[in-house]
């Protein structure tokens, strides 16, 4: 009965936190200053077909929307709406019965029906759904680990988030650093909350710190040595600072993540082994640990690649579509993406001898006091 009440609190607090979020987020509508109105009724009055210079087709919808009102002093009534959207949906959306807009309302005089225009969509709901339906598989199939890994992510959501602010609002701050005392923190958080305070997690962290902090220095040497490197800006020009520095900043971030992942990864493999066999020698620890670095060097490279690139490719479909030429499309597209993935792989690389030896050294301390 004791195992069957641990999990009935395990799942239940969590599903409690669901139902409530739920409906929280469905009747929030009082808590926004914007107003906010809930589509009746939508009908298509028009749609006209679209060709450009170069052939492209598309077709715009114009739709007459009537909403009610959710919130405010016009609470309940109802506002009339015009809607124009293409099937491309790069600028506009389609809308449909049920949806909650942010609108707009006309000044009226009398008793004039309400008119409006649409300034964008409320979203929190579907938001909240996905949020959870990612707890939910963490829980489902991490058990203990996967609730202390969504506690450790909102953690260092909160601590990254707070870093920004502490940038943005202090004069003559460097962002590297600030990232780099955070991401220190991110790495003793995540990996003490995930696997516990161990000589398999104290591993981990200095591999990850050594590695992350190699990987840093060998990107400063080039963008020195190579200033810009071929590397296009574009994307950061309403930034107001330098753009290396962001760039760096991200680069850091951004590969903090897989260089984490290989540094456990080697030091859990090699503490498992050692665990199974305590005989075994050192040399042959290290071999085995290079044989599971080479195992997930190939994937984990791969999976930064795919993360960084696939984020581009709406931008490379439209200029491809534009007969922009091949060099100028992937140089302007990919050239801070292909950077970002090729700085990760580097971390991803040094992590592999660097968890292994740390590692090593751990297991070694261990049989020198036994």
């Amino acid at each position: 009965m004791n195992w069957l009440h641990k999990k009935t609190v395990f799942y239940g607090i969590p599903f409690i936190l669901l139902v409530l979020s739920l409906l929280f987020v469905y009747n929030n509508h009082s808590l926004y200053d914007r107003p906010i109105a809930k589509v009746t009724e939508v009908e298509v009055e028009e749609s006209t077909e679209l060709v450009d210079v170069h052939d492209n087709t598309d077709q715009r919808f114009n739709q007459a929307i009537v909403a009610e009102i959710k919130n405010g002093e016009q609470k309940g009534a109802l506002i009339h709406l015009e809607n124009t959207y293409t099937l491309s949906g790069a600028y506009d959306h389609e809308y449909s019965t049920g949806n909650e807009l942010f609108v707009w309302i006309d000044p009226q005089e009398g008793d004039d029906e309400l008119t409006g225009s649409i300034t964008d969509v409320k979203r929190d709901k579907y938001v909240m759904i996905v949020g959870w339906l990612f707890i939910a598989t963490l829980l489902l199939v991490g058990k203990k680990q996967g609730l202390f890994s969504v506690i450790s992510l909102l953690i260092n959501a909160l601590l990254l988030s707070y870093a920004l602010d502490i940038y943005i609002n202090t004069q003559n701050s460097s962002l590297v650093l600030i990232c780099g005392v955070s991401a220190i923190l991110f790495t003793v958080l995540t990996l003490l909350l995930v696997n516990g305070a161990n000589e398999k997690s104290y591993s981990a962290m200095i591999a990850t710190i050594i590695s992350t902090v190699a990987l840093m220095a060998i990107m400063s040497f080039f963008l020195w040595f190579a200033p810009e490197g071929g590397l296009r800006y574009e994307e950061m020009g309403f930034l107001t600072r330098p753009y290396e520095v962001v760039f760096l900043a991200g680069v850091l971030i951004g590969s903090l993540g897989a260089v984490m992942d290989v540094a456990i990864s080697m030091s859990a493999s090699i503490f498992g082994i050692y665990e199974e066999n305590k005989t075994i020698s050192l040399k042959a620890l290290k071999a085995s640990g290079m044989e599971v670095g080479k195992d997930i060097m190939g994937t984990m490279t791969n999976i930064l690649f795919f993360a960084y690139i696939s984020g581009s490719i709406p931008s490379l479909l439209l200029y491809i579509k534009n007969n922009s030429p091949l060099g100028f499309t992937l140089s302007m597209n990919l050239s801070l993406e292909l950077a970002r993935a090729l700085a990760g792989g580097i971390g991803i690389v040094l992590a592999i001898p660097i968890g292994l030896y740390t590692s090593l050294f751990f297991i070694n301390r261990k049989k020198v006091r036994q």
